[in-house]
């Protein structure tokens, strides 16, 4: 049986239960999804266990995922805040995923990143984000677009269904070593993979209760398979 690693955060704030009502939402498509395909999958709240067991968990899994959540600080590359409307930042959490991501690159295991996790896996290779952008999140009671998608290379999920968005934040300049291998029709990138490392990353939710089963799981096997064979880029 495969294992996974899932990482997520938590919103705290006290006025905005709604959007951590949105990401147990999320993470509970990724886990029902996952273990229906015969994943043993295990989630991990990024700021409530120490740091070691965090990376231990990690490293015990076939592929690692670190999922969606709030905006990563813009400190962790170099700048200041310049987003239009303030939210807080978990700069607890940036610091321990940027730790698990970095850990599980070095080793060259599996890591899928997902939204945040897309864009902190840009962040750790030394990327920057564009702090907001338009079009590619809904309302408060919509919050998720389905956004046209234009795949560069082969993609195990290029024609899985539709492509939902929610988010403001996305890749600006690439991280090393990344390439955009699909865009929005407005230019945003909206998957990057590693040239050479086994890291693949989606700025759309493949965890969202009508992608997960056609999107997440297949991503995944397709993840831990091309390292496998040696072919972590799939740079055909």
């Amino acid at each position: 049986m495969p294992t996974a690693a899932l990482f997520h955060i938590r919103d705290t704030r006290p006025d905005a239960p709604h959007y951590q009502d949105l990401l147990d939402e999320l993470n509970a498509g990724a886990m029902t999804a996952l273990r229906d395909a015969g994943w043993h999958a295990q989630l991990h709240a990024a700021t409530e266990h120490p740091l070691d067991d965090l990376l231990g968990a990690a490293r015990s899994a076939d592929v690692v995922v670190i999922l969606g959540g709030e905006d990563v600080d813009p400190r962790t590359y170099g700048t200041t805040d310049s987003r239009p409307d303030w939210t807080p930042y978990d700069t607890a959490a940036d610091e321990a995923q940027l730790a698990i991501i970095r850990d599980t690159a070095a080793a060259g295991r599996p890591l899928l990143g997902i939204c945040r996790g897309m864009q902190l896996v840009n962040v750790a290779f030394g990327g920057t984000l564009h702090q907001h952008i338009d079009g590619h999140r809904g309302s408060r009671s919509a919050p998720f677009v389905a956004t046209e998608v234009r795949f560069d290379r082969p993609d195990p999920i290029s024609t899985a269904g539709d492509h939902l968005c929610s988010h403001h934040q996305s890749v600006d300049r690439l991280g090393e070593g990344l390439d955009a291998t699909a865009r929005a029709a407005d230019g945003t990138v909206e998957a990057v993979r590693h040239r050479e490392l086994p890291v693949w990353a989606y700025q759309w939710h493949l965890e969202h209760r009508r992608s997960a089963a056609r999107q997440l799981v297949p991503a995944m096997a397709a993840l831990r398979a091309s390292v496998r064979t040696g072919e972590a880029s799939d740079r055909s």
